[in-house]
């Protein structure tokens, strides 16, 4: 376990860089898991870390030290509170941050089975919401545009609160592209516009379709669609959370398929 105790190790300003910028991490391929829930979930569906980074407070957490029996062959790094409090993207670290390979999924201009297709959503809490969303109701493909926030980065991944390990993530998607060939049902939603969603049949093979936080879909994607739905809102609100608004589509087609 190597020691590291000034700001200007190199080790220590690499690790940074993927904190703080997308760009760097889809250069080095890297991402970070920030947490005792996310790098168990990681060793759990995936395997083990590159490298773990510790706080010298994490070593006294029983949690972290039982992720350390467990990867006794991984690299390790300890790091002083103060350094690790600048790598960490949560209030309260609980000491441990693990250093992995960014799961890639190769560009396809073909998706089959249920999907959730998300364009231009910029909150990562939104995003991370959603797959999680997608991981409990058996939904294992998720497509984001170009212009989506980054899946792996690290406020998306503590939102998502490991469900990135149990779906297929698809970046950069053209979602244009992959509706001109998806073979099932495309459902659009809408603020408002079409019919509720829970009148609507999302058994099957179906592709529901979120848009931007403020404008929604383009009208170039949802006039694509073989659908398009809306969630009754009866009380005096204009528009629900698009993670929200994405639970309540998933967990219809729950319901539905329990039917």
């Amino acid at each position: 376990m190597k020691n590291i105790t000034s700001a200007e190790n190199s080790r220590f300003r690499a690790l940074l860089k993927l904190v703080q910028s997308a760009r760097e991490r889809r250069t080095s391929g890297l991402s970070l898991l920030d947490g005792v829930h996310l790098v168990a979930a990681y060793q759990m569906h995936i395997g083990k870390p590159v490298e773990l980074v510790l706080s010298r407070d994490g070593l006294e957490n029983p949690e972290v030290a039982a992720l350390l029996a467990a990867m006794p062959d991984v690299d390790t790094l300890l790091f002083s509170d103060s350094l690790f409090r600048q790598l960490s993207s949560v209030a309260t670290p609980t000491g441990i941050i693990g250093v992995v390979p960014t799961p890639r999924v190769e560009q396809t201009s073909e998706v089959t089975g249920p999907s959730v297709w998300l364009e231009d959503i910029q909150d990562p809490g939104n995003v991370g919401s959603i797959l999680r969303s997608a991981a409990a109701s058996g939904v294992a493909t998720v497509c984001l545009s170009r212009h989506s926030v980054h899946a792996w980065s690290p406020r998306v991944l503590r939102a998502g609160m490991g469900a990135h390990f149990a779906l297929r993530i698809i970046e950069g998607a053209d979602l244009l592209r992959l509706a001109g060939s998806y073979s099932g049902r495309i459902l659009a939603t809408s603020v408002s516009a079409g019919s509720p969603v829970f009148e609507a049949d999302l058994k099957g093979d179906v592709a529901l379709l979120f848009g931007n936080e403020g404008a929604g879909l383009s009208p170039a994607l949802a006039a694509l669609a073989h659908q398009t739905v809306h969630i009754p809102m009866p009380g005096k609100t204009e528009s629900l959370n698009v993670g929200a608004a994405a639970a309540i589509c998933l967990f219809e087609r729950v319901r539905q398929l329990r039917q």
